[in-house]
Formats: C-alpha cells, structure tokens, sequence
C-alpha cells in the first residue's frame, strides 16, 4: 500500500491538478497568476518594454512615475519599467539555471549515498553537512567574491550554496524506498541499479524535489538580488534588480521610486513562489488527499 500511494503521489503532479488545485485555493490562484506574469513578461521584454533599458537621456533624469514614464526614470534617464521588466529576465534566468544545476547535482548525489550506503554515504554525507554547516548567504557571498562578478559566477556559487537540501532529501527518499518489497523484487529478478533507480526511485524524489525548488526559488531571486546589491552579480548597464536598488539609494530621500519598485518586484516574484510552493506541496501531501 505505501509504494501504491507514493506512485500515486507522483502521478497527481501535472498541470491539471496544480490548476484544479488553484480553482480551489485562493492562495494557489493568487501565486499562478502572480508567477505566470512575471514568466510571460520576461521572454517578452522586448515587445512589452515601452524603451530601451539601457537608454541614457539625461534631459529626462530622476522624473517622478508619470504618464510617459510609469515608473519615473533613473538618474541617467532610464526608464524604470523597461528595466525591471528586463531584470525579470536576469534573475528568472538565475533562478532556473541554479535549478538545474542545483537540483540534478545534489538529487544524484543523495540517490547514490542512500543507494549504495556504506562508507560512501557516509562520506558523501560528511561533506554535504559541511557545505550545511554555512549559512547560504555567507557561503554564496564568499565563493562569488572569490570568483569575481557577473552572473556566470553568482549562478555558480549559488549552486555550490544550494544542492546541499536536494542531496539530503534524495538520500532520505531513497533509504525510504529502496525498503520496499517491490524494490527487492526488482533486483531478485536480475533488474540493474541503473533500471531500478530511473524507474522506481527516481519518480519518487521528482516530485518532492519540485516543492523544494518551488520553495526555495524565492530564497535565490532574494540572494540573486543581494549579490547584485552588493556588486557581485550583474555589472552596469544590466537592468539587475538588485543592482537598481543600490543605485537608488544615494537618492531614496527625493527620487524614492528608484528603488522601491525593484524592491516591490522582488517581493512579489518570491512572494508568488512562497505561494505556489505551499500549493504543490498540499497537493503532494497524502493525508490531504485521502480528505479530498
């Protein structure tokens, strides 16, 4: 009966059940379309942007929100809504390339410690607990300094930063699984490692593994947007989130637009992935199944 519900468990993540699941939670209505914007708007940045980003005119510098510029401009005369639409774009493209990473790095990882066990488990647990052993932010901070500037190098330590809960809940998905009769029949019967784990371990992590990265989405838009801040990420010109907060704050006390709508596009973006990552994760949570 376990392995049927955890089966039917990964069965229920598809796009029908999260919209089902909106149709009936508020919350997860208000995080899909909140996500959905920011997804759409990125790609289509340069249709949607009214100028371009990087357009200096200094004859319209530090202008209040307005008709012609809804969100005021900067202090070289940017227009401020072209910009953060195209920040969308840089930290959407941060927040997926460190999943990738992130999740396909430390899922095999913790498959193969809670796999083979042993002393390679625990080795492999040893150094992941030292990576945990650091807060996020201040390892990310460290190996991006140590790296140097641009995205490139963000989108690397914070991969370095983050695998480490992947590792941990493959692993434990694992040593769940690999109990299973099912399991041991498969390997009585002649099936490979490589067969048992693509085919009866791995669906299971799947779909845990997207809740997590749901959830921690949020958590790398924020520490995206701190490496920006603090000069580690995307360099001048690029339309960063957190770089145009930092460029704003010489002038928060007379041109408060400058980094209050960068600010409020990070809030809602981590906002919609806290929201959306709570939905997916009632959607996978047995108990709330059986009620429903």
């Amino acid at each position: 009966m376990t392995e049927k519900i955890s089966v039917d468990t990964a069965r229920k993540l598809t796009v029908v059940s999260l919209l089902s699941t909106a149709r009936r939670r508020k919350e997860a209505l208000v995080g899909l379309s909140l996500l959905s914007g920011v997804i759409i708007v990125a790609p289509a940045a340069p249709i949607i942007a009214p100028y371009n980003p990087i357009a200096q005119d200094i004859s319209s510098q530090l202008q209040p929100p307005s008709w012609k510029h809804l969100l005021g401009t900067d202090y070289l005369g940017r227009d401020q809504l072209s910009r953060i639409i195209y920040g969308a774009q840089i930290d959407l493209e941060i927040a997926i390339a460190l999943f990738v990473i992130a999740s396909v790095s430390g899922t095999a990882i913790g498959i193969v410690a809670g796999y083979r066990g042993g002393k390679l488990d625990e080795a492999l647990m040893r150094i992941t607990d030292v990576f945990l052993s650091f807060p996020d932010l201040i390892l990310a901070l460290t190996i991006a300094a140590v790296l140097g500037h641009g995205i490139i190098n963000v989108i690397i330590a914070l991969s370095i930063t983050f695998w480490t809960p992947y590792a941990r809940l493959a692993r434990a998905q694992t040593l769940q699984v690999k109990r299973e009769l099912y399991i041991e029949a498969a390997s009585a019967v002649g099936a490979s490692d490589t067969r048992i784990v693509t085919r009866d371990i791995l669906p299971m992590i799947v779909p845990a593994a997207l809740v997590h990265a749901a959830l921690q989405s949020s958590q790398v838009i924020l520490s995206a947007a701190t490496l920006g801040f603090l000069g580690l990420g995307a360099q001048p010109p690029a339309p960063e989130w957190g770089l145009m907060i930092q460029g704003g704050l010489y002038y928060i006390t007379s041109s408060w637009w400058l980094s209050v709508f960068p600010g409020l596009a990070i809030v809602i973006t981590t906002f919609a992935f806290n929201l959306l990552g709570d939905s997916v994760r009632d959607l996978l949570d047995v108990r709330s199944m059986e009620r429903r």
